[in-house]
């Protein structure tokens, strides 16, 4: 979950997760030596070719060695760079076959979650700060957070009712817009039970600040239990939203911040 003054990425929560942090420091490093290797050159024109240093200026036409290296040297770094950024694309991109398949629904200015295997949906809005309790979070907990199995591919295909929203889970390693008149598709495995957050990360109007999402990840006993649950309260209630479902799983996986 998100830190204050968290200067990293998000902990990661699922193998993709993980693959783009490695991906990340990886990166970091290249774009480091670059970034310093650049910042001496530029340190040495300015000490040896200013004015004072180097009254007449010196006239040079071509270095053909100078010339490859500058060339050669930085489609090898791209090239370095390429192969572990179209791996871990394609390992996002495609789906293995799916333990748990949910429908993602962007409203102005919340999420619509659709369980059509186990036949029920629900509204999930942000929770107003004057009705927040203990543990929840300003701007990030909903009323009706979405609950998923530990260690289970879930298919998670989104689409928008009005205008274009995405969804982005940043532990998951899943942002995917969901576009009005489209069905887009991802997945995640969460390893690690727990309460993560993400936020509608495409710009959607004046609530776009807050249209926040809530993953619970629990154990598969939990979750059985919580699907049994959120049907009889789908149903009791008959008006398409459902009603105190955040309070139904109250494990200490649950919890686990």
């Amino acid at each position: 979950m998100p830190h204050a003054r968290e200067t990293g990425l998000q902990e990661a929560a699922t193998p993709v997760a993980v693959d783009i942090h490695h991906f990340y420091n990886f990166l970091l490093w290249i774009v480091s030596l670059v970034t310093l290797f650049v910042l001496v050159l530029l340190i040495i024109v300015v000490v040896k070719f200013n004015r004072k240093s180097n009254p007449v200026p010196s006239k040079v036409s071509h270095n053909t060695m100078l010339e490859i290296a500058w060339t050669l040297v930085p489609i090898l770094i791209l090239v370095v760079i390429a192969i572990p950024s179209f791996r871990l694309l394609f390992k996002e991109l495609e789906l293995p076959p799916a333990d748990l398949t949910i429908k993602a629904t962007g409203y102005q200015w919340y999420w619509h979650y659709d369980y059509p295997e186990a036949s029920f949906g629900f509204d999930s809005n942000l929770i107003a700060e004057k009705d927040l309790k203990a543990g929840q979070l300003r701007l990030l907990s909903v009323d009706n957070p979405l609950v998923v199995p530990v260690g289970e591919t879930v298919r998670v295909q989104v689409t928008g009712a009005d205008v274009i929203h995405s969804w982005a889970m940043p532990s998951f390693g899943v942002k995917i817009d969901a576009i009005p008149g489209r069905l887009n598709e991802t997945w995640f495995r969460a390893d690690k039970p727990g309460t993560y957050y993400g936020q509608c990360s495409e710009l959607c109007g004046n609530g776009h600040a807050f249209m926040p999402i809530e993953v619970r990840v629990v154990s598969k006993e939990d979750y059985a239990t919580w699907v049994a649950q959120a049907k009889q309260e789908f149903a009791a209630n008959g008006t398409g939203k459902m009603q105190n479902v955040a309070g139904l799983v109250t494990t200490a996986a649950v919890q686990a911040q």
